[in-house]
């Protein structure tokens, strides 16, 4: 039976270290989304009308554009929706947007620490099922030997 439960706490303890290495590939998802946010935001205060940008087009590829206007800012605001903001509201919309990405990082990072805690405990558990089972076969091996009365 105790073999059983080792193999049973060894597989959670597998499943439980899975769901951290997604977790933790979550968070540095997150970050990425942070760091862009951080260069939008860079780009928006330190650009102005008539600067000229690298507009990327996707698979590598980027156009040198002239900005028109930056007070025509367009900001995806989630769920396939964007809308257009002068400059400083642009940067508070990303501002925004970055203080939930970072309650997101924060959520998860959460939750990152109570798998861990939950692992820590399957492992104790697994170290006392290892200490007992050596116990009984240290017990049956003492048993099964006998004194010779020579």
């Amino acid at each position: 039976m105790g073999q059983q439960q080792l193999q049973q706490l060894s597989q959670e303890l597998q499943e439980i270290q899975e769901q951290i290495e997604a977790l933790q590939a979550n968070v540095e998802e997150l970050q990425q989304e942070k760091t862009e946010i951080d260069e939008a935001v860079e780009a928006l205060e330190t650009l102005e009308t008539g600067s000229t940008v690298q507009v990327p087009l996707g698979g590598g590829a980027y156009l040198r554009a002239t900005i028109e206007d930056i007070d025509e800012a367009i900001v995806d605001l989630g769920a396939d929706y964007a809308a257009e903001f002068e400059q400083d509201d642009a940067v508070d919309a990303l501002e925004n947007k970055k203080d939930t990405v970072d309650d997101r990082i924060d959520e998860v990072n959460e939750e990152i620490a109570e798998l861990e805690s939950e692992s820590e405990q399957l492992e104790q558990q697994a170290q006392q099922l290892q200490q007992q089972a050596m116990q009984q076969q240290m017990q049956q091996m003492g048993q099964g030997q006998q004194p010779d009365d020579e």
